[in-house]
């Protein structure tokens, strides 16, 4: 089978399926990208170039869409001449996000596409409006009715969706939900699972154990999205009732969603300044090394995860997988994960007392919460564990092959 693999940011969410897939010698895989310093042993990687015309006059909401056409384009071109040299996909697995699967069906009608239906924009519901931070006007509205024209477009032209949770198909519209499936990316439930010698040790020191009192909390960027206001507001409340606690947080101050801070910066500098905390107990950390990330999380007494009403984070799930006690945000998506007292806990994004009183909860008696951390391991061993959801969306690939 010939498989062709499209996402900007290679590997995206394609990393495990791409490299189970090359590992058949029966197959030939190849990756479509605009990263260049990224690869997957046995998988062609093909790197394409987006070119836009220099201070082209467009529509204030057409940007997004004129975007995606210039990379639906840049990879229409990078398909023809894989045809050209004789690499003709039966499958394509593509993410349609940055409109890079536009053109897909129209340069390569025989082939069957998979489209990774991540998240679907909408005015209500989600995260459009639900913080009071960024006001959605009726421009705004309309500037996201034509951010998702490429993902209509590209969702109209599938064979089959795939999303990773039921709430992230939901976003969809309606009457095209029945063409996608819910399979996860896949957690590595061997590699992210509980160690009571996890160390991890700080610049400068200490070296920090299972022993200690430990907060975590984890997003790639620190901004409102993943809660990061609310959780640092949260800290001075953490730390005053629990004097020996210790937090660390992992993240680094890029913007992935959102906008900066009014008065410029980063959200780390901005938090800061209205919450000055203690360096000695409130460690910053930045973005780590796969192994050093995982044995943040095995050290972890207790590890705070807020989102808005959107997609929702791996580190989630591998904060449960590792047996973390998970205070988690009362939102949509993580609702789907987490039942509040049973395998973590849940508490309003927008209240900083009720998310640090539920950390309180755990750092005065851990042991009565151990259930929750053998729950929460569980759960994602029975749903998303990694062997299980290669092995579904290799089959649900097959049947598309046999069809």
């Amino acid at each position: 089978m010939k498989i062709a693999f499209i996402h900007q940011n290679m590997p995206g969410q394609f990393a495990h399926l791409a490299a189970a897939l090359a590992c058949d010698p029966a197959n030939e895989v190849v990756f479509i990208t605009r990263r260049r310093d990224r690869q997957i042993p046995s998988v062609r990687r093909v790197c394409y170039g987006v070119r836009r015309p220099a201070d082209a006059p467009i529509h204030a909401h057409l940007r997004a869409t004129e975007s995606a056409l210039h990379h639906g384009q840049a990879v229409a071109h990078t398909l023809l001449a894989l045809k050209r040299d004789g690499f003709v996909p039966d499958i394509v697995v593509g993410h349609s996000g940055w409109g890079e699967t536009l053109f897909v069906k129209d340069i390569l009608p025989g082939c069957r596409y998979v489209n990774y239906c991540e998240f679907y924009f909408q005015a209500e519901g989600q995260d459009f409006g639900f913080d009071p931070l960024y006001p959605a006007g009726p421009e705004a509205r309309l500037a996201l009715r034509m951010r998702c024209a490429p993902l209509l477009l590209a969702l109209e032209a599938c064979d089959c969706g795939l999303s990773p949770t039921n709430w992230q198909r939901s976003t969809h519209p309606e009457p095209l939900r029945s063409k996608i499936q819910v399979i996860h990316d896949g957690i590595d439930t061997a590699l992210f699972r509980p160690d009571t010698g996890a160390r991890v040790m700080l610049p400068g020191g200490p070296m920090l154990t299972r022993s200690d009192p430990v907060v975590t909390y984890v997003a790639r960027s620190l901004e409102p999205y993943r809660g990061f206001p609310s959780f640092m507001r949260a800290i001075p409340h953490i730390l005053d009732e629990h004097p020996g606690a210790v937090v660390l947080i992992v993240g680094d101050d890029s913007k992935s969603y959102g906008a900066a801070p009014a008065d410029g910066g980063n959200w780390r500098e901005a938090m800061l300044r209205e919450v000055p905390v203690d360096p000695s107990r409130v460690h910053f950390l930045g973005r780590l090394p796969y192994d050093r990330y995982r044995a943040v999380l095995q050290l972890s007494r207790v590890h705070v995860y807020l989102t808005y009403p959107f997609v929702l984070s791996w580190s989630v799930l591998e904060a449960m997988a590792t047996g973390c006690v998970v205070v988690g945000s009362d939102t949509s998506p993580v609702r789907e994960v987490i039942s509040h007292g049973e395998n973590g806990l849940l508490a309003d994004f927008f209240d900083p007392r009720s998310i640090a009183d539920r950390v309180g909860q755990v750092l005065a008696e851990p042991a009565a919460f151990a259930q929750l951390r053998s729950a929460a391991r569980q759960s994602v061993i029975d749903s998303y564990d990694l062997p299980i959801c290669l092995d579904r969306q290799i089959r649900l690939l097959g049947q598309l092959q046999d069809a």
